[in-house]
């Protein structure tokens, strides 16, 4: 009972979080404990209660009841309590009775957490030192960003992102054709500026249709969680702006440009990020602007970064292409005819960068490249590749330096990023089959009362609430709302051809069958897709999943998850038209079109399942038509007038809306039919010409830097093979509290244990987990399995847990040794750097956490350079946080003065660090900086306000960086023990 006085102030050894407690009652048995900040009661047995008592010394710094705080010089007692005495924030001598210390103090730094007896377990401080040793390396790494979403390394793609996240505030038009990746393009964009700090709010704007697979993309790829927004989500938001409910927010085009009210609650919040897909949908005229143009205008206006994805650039025409480039820069593209202008240079840039290869050649080739350049650096470059004495070294190095510059210097190549298939290369042959059947009575017996009764269309898009034309193309989904009984009539699977046709496909080893691989089927509608695959069990015994937009997210990537599987999965899968949108099935290559879409973009999104880079093998296209019926019309028009089962063109909106009213006009009348297919034909090979202009071909020249993107793909093939990243996480995991099951194949089974600490994402005590691999590749055809790497959501949050909190951060440990005496003394202390700075200028890229180590004896002896950590951790012993307690207590005085000691010795590091720091920074700012000023004496989409915000960014770096300094991050006491010691 002696141990305890009333007023003293004493922490809990197991509840740190409570504060600082202040004792209240002392009996014979017992000892009660008010701990103010956080207003909880304890009583503890007086013989064992779990309490260190508080005691500063020297040099510690302290807060009274009132906030103001003082440095202690000396302490005294009075009546059993402490009485600290020291200076204030003004200087002045002072004294604080214990009993007046605020409430609210917090142990977490090392030096308070160990001097008051509060000791973690060594694996803990082991996991510390380490996730400072690999946050340091990974921050640094030219691939930070790029290496964790759960895609193929394409170069293009990686290039691109790359080059527009480095970016200050990028503003620009990712333009690649259908099928390159545009989504994932803007997907690695955000999600290298959200890991770097760069972005924290962004608004993402695509159409209606497009909103699933936008979500499923940036969760699944990108493990990025956004809020999608619509009406409904808002209303529950009350009186307060919906869009302040998420940091990412993904909202319908149609939704927000329709309604005035949402677009001012948009423009009310402050986003870092614009991303708008679909762009060439934004009208705008130079006499006038539509609703979604002038919406996105607006927020264009206020918002720093913006990212515009379409896949026909210049296809709309000139105006609408100059009306997407002004939304990006307006003062840059002020003036349509100036802009018409400058189109015309483009094309001799492209033929004077063709003149290049053939340098050193003939006198013309030399003039047309010195008509686009008057820069001496260029013309310089230029002497020494026309001239036929230098090697072949040289020639080479020189048209390379002048093509960069070339291509850096003239056209829109920073603000406008373009790849074609042919240009990046890599995709597979498509083969079209076509399967020509005889229509069932059923269907044919409508078909024929079309084409005799003018006013029976009406009736039956009256009957039917159908609309025109998918009554004519869907005869199965008509033949379903017409049945008045289904009791009493045959389902429609049970006579449909087209289900016979596939059954005996699938049963067919033979060429042209399909008995030996994966089949993709997709229909249009929700109801044939389910009874298709109703079809396939009852007739031929196969068991088909089905994919459609009535599933949740789990239970989609179950049915992908069936069919993927190579030795277990089933054959087939069945889909809606959502399976055309957001997953990607290259293991398979034949993809049976059950039906076809009435959208030309619906109909590449189908081809654009299993046609991706990285399929290898040729794509084998099935479908299936009934002779003369408007399905077989609707083929034609494809086939015959925009070859769109051959190669993805980016022509189709345009097509679309030119011919599509025609189109379904003319579907039961083949005169006119074959009018509308000869007019898309013409209008498709216009543009077809126009886009292999020479302005395209100068874009695709500069969309992707080969040299710069192979070095960004080696820095995250290093980071795939990165061996320590397993060893980190299966100690992570068992300290968190995680379970881990190897479920073979690469794969663990993650789960929470009833001891797992809360908050990690993805993980909830009570629920199963989830899969994971670190395969890039068996990630890729797992759609419900997730890709751990260093930027995955766990690792982070783990990582963040450790380095801002105080876990770990204090140890006690016993080392016998045969050479050191019982009872010698040993400190290990981790200092780190300190550099407080804005997130948007990623100071972590030149200075991320550095740690400094150092490990002294009792006698103040530096060992560091003599022991390593690794050594020295696989040679100490854990202790029972009680002893451990007594034996800091015993050797209080003496602790003092050795941290005192090891902050002078990691000072002697700190200003090497701080050198080597500037150093990078100065050498890649600078080298930046020189070259965009060049380019922006001769390329005005080189803004000024880029220019500035570069400029500025390198001043606070460096005033940043010089201003670093050490706190102390960790410490291990390590007494040494004799042989009989335990």
């Amino acid at each position: 009972m002696s141990d305890f006085s009333p007023g003293q102030r004493w922490i809990s050894d197991g509840e740190a979080e409570l504060g600082l407690g202040t004792i209240l009652n002392v009996d014979a048995r017992s000892v009660t404990v008010l701990f103010g900040a956080s207003q909880e009661t304890r009583t503890y047995s007086s013989r064992n209660a779990p309490l260190t008592r508080v005691a500063f010394g020297s040099g510690d710094r302290i807060e009274s009841a009132e906030g103001w705080q003082m440095t202690v010089d000396d302490s005294k007692e009075v009546g059993g309590l402490i009485v600290y005495i020291g200076e204030d924030e003004t200087g002045e001598l002072c004294e604080l009775p214990e009993a007046r210390l605020a409430d609210s103090m917090q142990f977490d730094q090392a030096r308070d957490r160990l001097l008051t007896g509060q000791v973690d377990r060594n694996d803990w401080f082991d996991l510390r030192f380490r996730t400072l040793h690999h946050f340091h390396r990974i921050e640094q790494n030219p691939a930070l960003g790029l290496a964790g979403p759960r895609i193929d390394l394409i170069p293009h793609q990686l290039y691109i992102a790359d080059e527009v996240a480095r970016r200050h505030a990028p503003r620009v038009l990712l333009a690649d054709e259908v099928g390159l990746g545009k989504t994932i393009e803007a997907g690695l964009i955000l999600h290298r500026l959200l890991l770097t700090g760069r972005a924290e709010r962004a608004l993402i704007l695509v159409p209606a249709s497009l909103t699933h697979q936008w979500l499923v993309e940036l969760l699944r790829r990108f493990a990025l969680e956004v809020t999608l927004l619509d009406e409904q989500q808002s209303e529950a938001h009350g009186e307060t702006n919906p869009f302040e409910a998420g940091q990412l927010v993904l909202a319908s085009q149609d939704w927000l440009f329709a309604n005035p009210q949402r677009q001012q609650q948009a423009q009310a919040c402050d986003w870092d990020l614009l991303i708008v897909d679909e762009a060439h949908h934004l009208d705008w005229r130079p006499e006038q602007s539509g609703p979604g143009y002038a919406s996105v205008g607006r927020l264009a206006s206020q918002t720093p970064g913006i990212l515009l994805l379409t896949a026909t650039p210049e296809q709309m025409g000139l105006t609408s292409h100059f009306a997407r480039l002004r939304l990006l820069d307006p003062d840059r593209y002020h003036s349509l005819e100036a802009f018409r202008e400058e189109e015309q240079h483009y094309v001799e840039v492209a033929e004077a960068i063709d003149a290049l290869e053939r340098l050193p050649g003939e006198d013309t080739d030399r003039s047309r490249v010195a008509a686009v350049i008057a820069e001496a650096d260029s013309l310089a470059l230029l002497d020494t590749l026309a001239d036929p004495e230098r090697g072949d070294d040289q020639h080479a190095a020189a048209r390379d330096q002048l093509r960069d510059q070339l291509l850096d210097r003239h056209g829109t190549g920073r603000v406008m990023f373009r790849n074609s298939r042919r240009h990046v290369g890599g995709f597979p042959e498509r083969r079209l089959h076509i399967a020509e059947l005889e229509a069932p009575s059923s269907y044919r017996r409508v078909l024929r009362r079309l084409e005799r009764d003018e006013d029976y269309l009406d009736e039956l898009l009256i009957e039917t609430g159908m609309g025109h034309p998918e009554v004519l193309i869907y005869p199965d989904a008509m033949y379903r709302v017409l049945t008045v009984d289904p009791l009493n009539t045959e389902p429609w699977w049970q006579f449909d051809p087209r289900v016979t046709w596939l059954l005996e496909r699938l049963a067919d080893d033979g060429e042209g069958g399909f008995a030996d691989d994966k089949v993709l089927v997709i229909a249009h509608d929700r109801q044939t897709a389910l009874g298709l695959a109703e079809g396939l069990r009852v007739l031929g015994g196969y068991q088909a999943p089905v994919f459609h937009e009535g599933l949740s997210l789990v239970e989609r990537d179950r049915a992908a998850a069936a069919f993927a599987d190579p030795e277990e999965g089933c054959q087939v899968l069945v889909c809606s038209e959502i399976g055309s949108e957001g997953r990607n099935f290259q293991f398979c290559r034949h993809l049976v079109m059950f039906d076809l879409p009435l959208h030309p973009d619906q109909l590449e999104q189908r081809i654009g399942r299993l046609d991706r880079i990285g399929q290898r093998h040729a794509i084998e296209m099935h479908v299936p038509v009934f002779t003369g019926s408007p399905g077989e019309k609707l083929l034609r028009w494809y086939h015959q007038g925009m070859d769109a089962f051959n190669t993805p063109h980016g022509l189709g909106s345009e097509i679309h809306a030119a011919f599509g009213d025609a189109l379904a006009e003319s579907l039961l009348d083949d005169e006119s039919l074959e009018e509308v297919i000869a007019e898309t034909r013409a209008l498709f090979e216009v543009r077809l010409a126009e886009r292999d202009a020479g302005r395209n071909r100068l874009l695709e020249l500069n969309a992707c830097r080969h040299d710069r993107a192979d070095a960004v793909i080696e820095a995250i093939r290093e980071l795939d093979a990165d061996k320590a990243l397993t060893r980190y996480l299966d100690q992570a995991l068992d300290i968190f509290g995680v379970d881990s099951q190897e479920l073979g194949g690469g794969i663990l089974h993650l789960q929470p244990s009833p001891q797992m600490l809360e908050g990690l994402p993805g993980l909830v005590k009570g629920e199963e987990g989830f899969s994971a691999t670190f395969s890039r590749s068996r990630a890729l055809a797992r759609d419900d399995v997730q890709r751990l790497s260093w930027e995955h959501p766990l690792l982070r949050e783990m990582m963040g847990r450790i380095l801002d909190g105080p876990m770990g951060n204090t140890a006690l440990a016993l080392l016998k040794h045969p050479a050191i005496p019982a009872g010698r003394l040993m400190v290990e202390l981790v200092f780190r750097t300190h550099c407080p700075a804005p997130k948007r200028l990623h100071l972590n890229r030149f200075l991320p956490p550095t740690a400094v180590r150092v490990l002294l004896d009792e006698s103040g002896a530096n060992l560091t350079a003599k022991i390593s950590f690794t050594g020295l951790s696989k040679a100490v012993k854990k202790v029972k946080k009680a002893v451990a307690r007594d034996l800091i207590k015993s050797r209080h005085d003496q602790l003092r003065e050795l941290l005192d000691g090891a902050e002078a010795e990691a000072e002697r590091e700190l200003p090497s660090i701080i050198e080597a720091a500037q150093m990078r920074m100065r050498t890649e700012l600078d080298t930046e900086l020189s070259r965009l000023e060049a380019l922006s004496r001769l390329n005005p989409a080189v803004r000024t306000d880029e220019l500035e915000a570069l400029r500025n960014e390198r001043t606070e770096l460096d005033t940043a960086i010089e201003g670093a300094r050490l706190r102390l991050d960790a410490v291990r006491v390590i007494v040494t023990v004799g042989e009989e010691t335990r």
